[in-house]
């Protein structure tokens, strides 16, 4: 059997698949939480082979996938660097190897969600695309021909580390005024807590604004318009087919999509003579990193 991982920000999850194509689905899944973010590399690979093992349930391991919330080298061997995880310049595929005693395959958690979506989701038979993560963090894929572009160094798309406010709020990657921290979960939560002075994560932020309070669904606009003005720009720079929003925020749908929209038609050039590609959601939503982690496992397996 093969696994695919995701290991995010704040959780880290693992899954089995079943079927392909159309009929692709998530056969059992298992969610390790972070250790915390000061947590140590062997920590946090800890929790990779934990939330791996719990979904295998004693049946023996072929391969891994992971996807990685960091950049990841052109050879998929190293997390260069990750702003909401401690690996620096860390030989993750090796050491998780050793770890599960099987083989790994290792990328960017953005890339294996556009993995996972031109396989069977959102960009199936799309030519040229653009997929955006927001979960703690922005993460972004790069769609070219049919296949991911990963860049010169592997590491193509980081979107969420554009400066879109000079000067503007610090970012944990140690630059500032990053979309990210204009257009995240992390942002929901300063927003409700800025309005209400307390805290609330982003499935409670979620939770009510499903249940129609305003200030809930004031923050999702809020990250939703900065959401359209980002894509504004790399519509601009990559006039795509389609983009395809992802990562666990975008769980709530057009609460967050329809602000999306709106900021990008109002934040890009000359609407009346262009056509403006759909923003969409991705079929797996938080799951697809570790779908086409998996995907990418077995494609090498």
């Amino acid at each position: 059997m093969y696994v695919g991982v995701d290991v995010g920000g704040t959780k880290v999850l693992a899954v089995e698949l079943t079927g392909e194509g159309d009929d692709l689905v998530v056969a059992s899944s298992a969610q390790v939480p972070m250790p915390g973010r000061s947590a140590s590399d062997a920590e946090v690979e800890a929790a990779v082979v934990q939330a791996a093992l719990e979904v295998a349930a004693g049946r023996p391991v072929s391969g891994v996938g992971v996807a990685a919330a960091g950049l990841v080298d052109r050879p998929g061997e190293r997390v260069r660097f990750g702003a909401h995880l401690p690996w620096r310049d860390a030989p993750v595929r090796d050491r998780l190897a050793e770890r599960i005693g099987a083989p790994v395959v290792l990328d960017n958690d953005a890339n294996c969600a556009a993995h996972a979506e031109l396989a069977a989701g959102a960009l199936r038979g799309v030519s040229s695309a653009l997929l955006i993560t927001v979960g703690t963090g922005i993460g972004g894929a790069v769609v070219l021909d049919g296949r991911v572009v990963r860049g010169a160094n592997g590491m193509a798309g980081e979107f969420g580390h554009v400066q879109v406010v000079p000067d503007g709020l610090a970012c944990e990657c140690g630059l500032r005024g990053c979309w990210e921290q204009y257009c995240s979960g992390r942002t929901l939560e300063r927003v409700m807590r800025v309005a209400l002075g307390s805290h609330l994560d982003g499935r409670e932020v979620e939770a009510l604004a499903r249940a129609g309070d305003p200030v809930a669904r004031q923050a999702f606009a809020t990250v939703g318009t900065w959401l359209g003005v980002g894509i504004a720009g790399l519509v601009s720079s990559f006039d795509p087919e389609k983009v395809v929003v992802g990562g666990g925020v975008s769980a709530v749908g057009d609460l967050l999509l329809e602000p999306a929209r709106r900021g990008l038609v109002d934040a890009i050039q000359a609407t009346a003579y262009r056509d403006l590609p759909p923003v969409v959601a991705t079929r797996f939503g938080p799951e697809a990193g570790a779908v086409g982690a998996a995907l990418l496992m077995t494609s090498r397996g």
